[in-house]
């Protein structure tokens, strides 16, 4: 079985991957501010199985700096050793939800227990009317997982 190259979108479909993108672990999303430093900040993500969707307050700075530059990095990564880390390349697309995204409400669905996610969203609908997705299709992913996959820097 030929090995598949980081970069490849196969990666995808890793078991390894496929935990990460399913797990309870935020992704981090790196993004350049409107002030032209980097930014990195957790958020939680919905894997619909051809791109991450976050969803976001339309006041939160993060939009700004998208719509002026949509490349984002991400990274989802565990503590445990040997640690697991999916990294995924893409361009972020923005689009204006009413009330609370769908795919945001997954995320509480997956992130808390039941009641705790209901809770969490009829807090939410308190405070904000619209939420904007954020859409990332994937244009380039790196797996490791520290037992087959190693950083370029370790590996022949």
């Amino acid at each position: 079985m030929r090995a598949v190259a980081q970069g490849d979108l196969n990666l995808l479909q890793h078991p390894a991957s496929q935990e990460l993108l399913h797990s309870r672990i935020p992704a981090r999303l790196a993004y350049i501010a409107t002030d032209g430093t980097p930014r990195v900040v957790p958020i939680w993500f919905h894997w619909n199985g051809k791109e991450i969707v976050m969803a976001s307050p339309p006041k939160a700075p993060k939009l700004k700096a998208l719509a002026k530059n949509p490349k984002v990095s991400l990274t989802i990564d565990e503590n445990e050793f040997p640690q697991k880390v999916l990294l995924i390349r893409g361009s972020a697309r923005l689009e204006n939800v009413e009330g609370i995204a769908p795919e945001y409400e997954a995320c509480a669905a997956r992130y808390f227990d039941a009641k705790q996610a209901e809770a969490w969203l009829r807090q939410l609908r308190g405070m904000i009317s619209a939420m904007v997705r954020i859409r990332v299709t994937p244009e380039w992913v790196g797996l490791l997982d520290f037992q087959t996959r190693f950083p370029s820097a370790l590996s022949g």
